[in-house]
């Protein structure tokens, strides 16, 4: 079985150790070492990654990343190059981490000057579109209109590398629909809440498409 998630891993440490522990991110308020901080606690304490997704225990949450970024930034790194007991079977990494380690990645890659977009293998690009669906439904649900997402299809081949799906709270006036189109991991990247760095075409009413793209999107 392919580890997508697993390569990466090592890319993200690898790019977190080149960046630096101060470097920006596209994460609001975060440098790297915060970034770092985030991925270790997520994974390695259960008693502070609640909060990540809970208000009511932000606080202990934050806390902890914050000590965490606070400490050796090498060592942290490599917290985050090897992998905790939970996630050391390629199926449970693959499952917890695909989506996560490619839009961190891109979250310290696209914060520095001169960055461009990756040529990413056809299967990893599939393996994203599989999880693009999910995310634009869950991070559009309350959109005031459709959202049509599509995928160009790999050339030489036409076909699509993901099946067009519909998003958004929807509208009846087929008028009043937006169109995003890009591919897989840009799409992932514009569906959580990056829709500036993402590299994706939107067609559509012009006060629906700039509405989208100033929505506060992910989760």
């Amino acid at each position: 079985m392919t580890s997508f998630a697993r390569a990466e891993r090592a890319a993200l440490a690898d790019a977190l150790l080149a960046a630096g522990p101060d470097a920006p991110t596209l994460c609001e308020g975060w440098a790297t070492r915060d970034l770092a901080a985030h991925l270790v606690l997520r994974e390695r304490r259960p008693d502070a990654a609640a909060g990540i997704l809970i208000k009511p225990v932000a606080g202990h949450t934050k806390k902890v990343q914050d000590r965490l970024a606070a400490g050796d930034y090498a060592a942290l790194v490599e917290k985050v190059r090897t992998p905790a007991p939970l996630v050391r079977p390629g199926f449970a990494e693959e499952a917890v981490n695909l989506v996560e380690f490619f839009i961190h990645l891109e979250d310290v890659r696209r914060a520095a000057p001169g960055w461009a977009p990756r040529e990413l293998p056809e299967a990893y690009a599939r393996a994203l579109g599989a999880r693009a669906r999910g995310s634009a439904r869950l991070s559009t649900r309350r959109f005031p209109a459709s959202i049509v997402v599509r995928s160009p299809g790999l050339e030489p081949a036409s076909e699509p590398i993901m099946e067009p799906f519909t998003a958004g709270k929807g509208d009846p006036d087929p008028a009043r629909q937006v169109t995003v189109e890009g591919a897989p991991g840009e799409l992932l990247l514009f569906f959580t809440g990056r829709q500036a760095a993402a590299q994706v075409e939107l067609t559509g009413p012009e006060d629906l498409v700039e509405r989208l793209r100033g929505a506060r999107l992910g989760i």
